[in-house]
C-alpha cells in the first residue's frame, strides 16, 4: 500500500491510496483457497474444488468483498499512522470508471480519502474567567402564597341546591356529536369539571354557568384548530349535557388535618416540604443561569477553526426541528424569514461544535470519567419517562451505541462544568426569585424556538461520540 498527502489545508486533508494489483490477487487466493475448504460442488469431494473452477464461478464477487476489505483495511490504517484525529469517518472517493480493470486484476486500485481533523485547541487562562451566580432564596411569602395554591389545588367541594357560578365543581354526564353523528371520545358518565379551570374544549365550561341540578343543557363548541385528534380539529359539536351535582368550593383551612391529608406528619412538616421544593426550583434555575455564564465565557475567550462537516451535521439537526415550526408558522398565515433564521441556526451551530470541542479537551485533560453506573442510572431515567416500554427502551441503547453516547455526552458536560466551576472566579449575587425565574423561563423559551443552545444534551455531543 502506497499512501501520500494530496490536501493539507487547515482542517481538509486528502490522501492518494494505491493498492498493488499483485496484493489483491495475493488477497483473492487466500479469500477462495478458504472458501473452498467450505463450499460444497456437485461433482467434488469437500476442500478439494480446483481455485481455478472457483475463480470462473465466484471470482468477481470475491473480488468485490476483497475490495471491500481492503479499502476499509487500508482506510483505517493509514489514518492511524498520522498523528492526527478525523472530525468524523473519512469519505472515499473513488473512480468507478477505473474500476473493472481493478476487479479483473488488471489495474491497481487507487482512491482518494478525504476528512477532515479536529483542531488543536489550547486551554490556557481558565483563571481569568469571572462568572457569576444569581441566587434566591425562598421567603415566607413566597412560601405563604405557595401553599395557597397547594390548598386551592387540594380544596374540598359542598353540594349547593343553586345555579353554578365561576368555580363550582359540577358532576355531568355528557354526548357530543359532529355534524349530528357521535364521534369517538365524546361520551362520558359522572365526570367532575370545575367551570372556570380550562380544562375543557374553549366555550364549554362558560356555557354551563347558571346550569342547575337536573338542567339539560345544549353546549356547541369549537375544537381548536390544532386538536390531537385530527379528525376533530376546527369542527364545530354539539354536547347534550346533563348536570347531577353542583358542589361550592368550600374555604381551605392551612392546619394540621390539611398536611395530614396530603401525607404529611402536620403542618409545619408540610411547610418544610414545600420550602424545600421551591428551594430546588431556584437552585436548578441558579445552576442554569451559572452554566449559560460559563458557557457564554467561553464562547467569548476560545475562537479556533471547526470542522465544517460537524458544523453542517449539527446545523441539519437543529433545522429538521425548526423545518415544522416554520411549516406551522406558514399554515396559520404568518410570514418566516427563512434567510435570516438560517444566518441565525447557522451561528447556533457553529457555538455549539465549538463548546463541545472545547468542553471535551478541557475534560479529557481533566481526566474526567463517566461511570457504568452514572450511564446505567441515566438509563433508568429514561425508563422511567417510558412506563410499560422499558424493555424497548433497553433494547433501543443496547443495540445503538450512538444512542449510549447520547446519555453518557450529558454527564460528561456536567461533570466538566462542574470541574470548571472550581477553576473560574463565581461570585454568587443574591437576586429576587421572580427575576431567577423569569431568566429561567426565558431560557426555555429560547431553547424551545432553538434561539440559544444551553440545554447539556447539545454543547458536547458531537466530539465526545469519537474521541471518548
Amino acid at each position: 500500500m502506497e499512501v501520500t498527502e494530496t490536501r493539507a489545508d487547515g482542517l481538509q486533508r486528502e490522501l492518494k491510496v494505491v493498492v498493488p494489483a499483485a496484493t489483491l490477487d495475493e488477497r483473492l487466493t487466500a479469500y477462495l483457497d478458504d472458501m473452498r475448504t467450505k463450499v460444497k460442488l456437485k461433482g467434488f469431494r469437500p476442500g478439494k474444488v480446483p481455485l481455478a473452477h472457483l475463480r470462473r464461478m465466484y471470482g468477481r464477487s470475491a473480488m468485490a468483498e476483497v475490495i471491500n476489505e481492503v479499502m476499509s483495511e487500508t482506510v483505517k490504517d493509514a489514518v492511524e499512522k498520522r498523528d492526527e484525529k478525523p472530525a468524523l469517518q473519512p469519505d472515499i472517493d473513488l473512480d468507478q470508471g477505473s474500476m473493472e480493470d481493478v476487479m479483473e486484476g488488471k489495474s491497481d486500485l487507487a482512491f482518494a480519502v478525504k476528512y477532515e481533523i479536529l483542531p488543536v485547541i489550547e486551554v490556557t487562562g481558565l483563571e481569568a474567567i469571572s462568572i457569576e451566580r444569581p441566587v434566591a432564596q425562598v421567603s415566607d411569602e413566597e412560601l405563604e402564597t405557595e401553599l395557597g395554591k397547594l390548598a386551592a389545588a387540594n380544596r374540598d367541594y359542598e353540594a349547593v341546591e343553586r345555579a353554578a357560578e365561576n368555580g363550582d365543581r359540577l358532576k355531568i354526564d355528557f354526548v357530543g356529536r359532529v355534524d349530528g353523528v357521535p364521534f369517538d371520545g365524546g361520551s362520558a358518565e359522572d365526570i367532575d369539571i370545575v367551570v372556570g379551570e380550562g380544562r375543557f374544549i374553549p366555550g364549554f365550561e362558560e356555557q354551563l354557568e347558571g346550569a342547575t341540578v337536573g338542567e339539560e343543557r345544549k353546549v356547541t363548541v369549537r375544537f381548536p384548530k390544532g386538536y390531537p385528534a385530527e379528525t376533530l380539529a376546527d369542527k364545530e359539536a354539539e354536547f347534550d349535557v346533563t348536570v347531577k351535582e353542583v358542589a361550592a368550593p368550600k374555604e381551605p383551612n392551612l392546619d394540621d388535618a390539611f398536611a395530614e391529608k396530603l401525607g404529611l406528619e402536620n403542618l409545619d412538616a408540610l411547610k418544610t416540604a414545600v420550602r424545600q421544593q421551591m428551594q430546588q426550583g431556584y437552585d436548578g434555575a441558579t445552576r442554569n443561569r451559572v452554566k449559560r455564564a460559563l458557557l457564554d465565557a467561553l464562547d467569548e475567550r476560545f475562537t479556533f477553526t471547526l470542522p465544517q462537516k460537524l458544523v453542517e451535521t449539527e446545523f441539519n439537526s437543529i433545522w429538521r426541528q425548526v423545518e415544522e415550526d416554520i411549516r406551522r408558522q406558514r399554515e396559520g398565515g404568518e410570514e418566516v424569514d427563512e434567510d435570516k433564521l438560517r444566518t441565525d441556526y447557522q451561528a447556533i451551530a457553529e457555538r455549539r461544535v465549538r463548546l463541545g470541542l472545547l468542553l471535551s479537551e478541557i475534560g479529557t485533560k481533566a481526566e474526567v470519567e463517566v461511570t457504568d453506573d452514572e450511564v446505567q442510572r441515566a438509563l433508568a431515567e429514561k425508563m422511567r419517562q417510558f412506563p410499560g416500554q422499558e424493555r424497548e427502551v433497553i433494547e433501543f441503547y443496547r443495540s445503538n451505541p450512538q444512542a449510549i453516547a447520547g446519555l453518557r455526552a450529558p454527564i460528561f458536560e456536567d461533570k466538566v462544568v462542574d470541574y470548571l466551576l472550581e477553576l473560574v472566579s463565581v461570585t454568587d449575587k443574591p437576586v429576587p426569585s421572580d427575576e431567577l425565574l423569569a431568566d429561567a423561563e426565558e431560557d426555555d423559551h429560547d431553547h424551545a424556538h432553538h434561539d440559544h443552545d444551553h440545554d447539556h444534551h447539545h454543547d458536547h455531543d458531537h466530539h465526545h461520540h469519537h474521541d471518548h
